[in-house]
């Protein structure tokens, strides 16, 4: 099992350092880290080159969370181990995808912070409350007209998933312990959200309006 903890958590990292950012900045010729809030997520994205790149940067994170997830899940099916093994197989990369996405060893550790790549990881878990978890950062994201809060109930349904279906002490472990990173993360966005001074997504939506005319 140790092998297959290690293999998860170098595989997981080394995928999760492939940021969509880098896409963002081949194509618009900007480095997103540089400007906005000065990091690589694809909420940056949007706030310094508009919804478009936003977007593009969010599926690229997502779809390598869900990728490298997913493909463990197929090469795990073909081994004898037991469910409770299986399962914190998958969490482990699960952690070491988020864990390169906010900490890319050419980005001197300072990347995103991890959000799209655990939707990906979600769906790829459980599509069900994966796509529910999606459905509600959105929900409560547009209600509250701040993203980190929806990033909360996006982390309270991956604690779900690690009690069910997940089995195990070791899924419960690593979705407690990546929340806390996440919150840890967000502390500016949330110091923000206090001075008044935080991005708003109604700001961001207005920006989508005026990148279209």
């Amino acid at each position: 099992m140790i092998l297959w903890i290690f293999s998860a958590l170098i595989s997981g990292y080394l995928i999760g350092c492939l940021h969509g950012s880098v896409v963002a900045q081949l194509l618009s010729g900007k480095n997103i880290k540089s400007t906005g809030v000065k990091n690589s997520g694809a909420a940056n994205a949007a706030i310094v080159l508009g919804w478009k790149y936003g977007a593009m940067v969010a599926f690229l994170d997502i779809a390598k969370g869900f990728a490298a997830v997913l493909a463990m899940r197929f090469l795990l099916g073909a081994s004898s181990l037991p469910a409770e093994t299986v399962w914190a197989i998958l969490f482990f990369i699960a952690a070491g995808v988020v864990l390169g996405h906010n900490f890319p060893f050419y980005m001197k550790f300072n990347g995103g912070k991890g959000t799209a790549a655990v939707i990906g990881v979600m769906i790829a878990l459980d599509w069900k409350l994966g796509l529910l978890g999606l459905a509600l950062l959105i929900a409560i994201a547009l209600a509250t007209d701040y993203l980190v809060i929806g990033v909360l109930a996006l982390y309270a349904m991956f604690i779900i998933i690690a009690f069910w279906p997940a089995e195990g002490l070791w899924p419960y472990v690593i979705a407690l312990a990546l929340m806390a990173m996440s919150l840890w993360k967000h502390l500016e966005n949330i110091n923000r959200i206090r001075d008044g001074s935080e991005n708003k997504v109604s700001a961001v939506l207005r920006k989508k309006a005026a990148d279209s005319h």
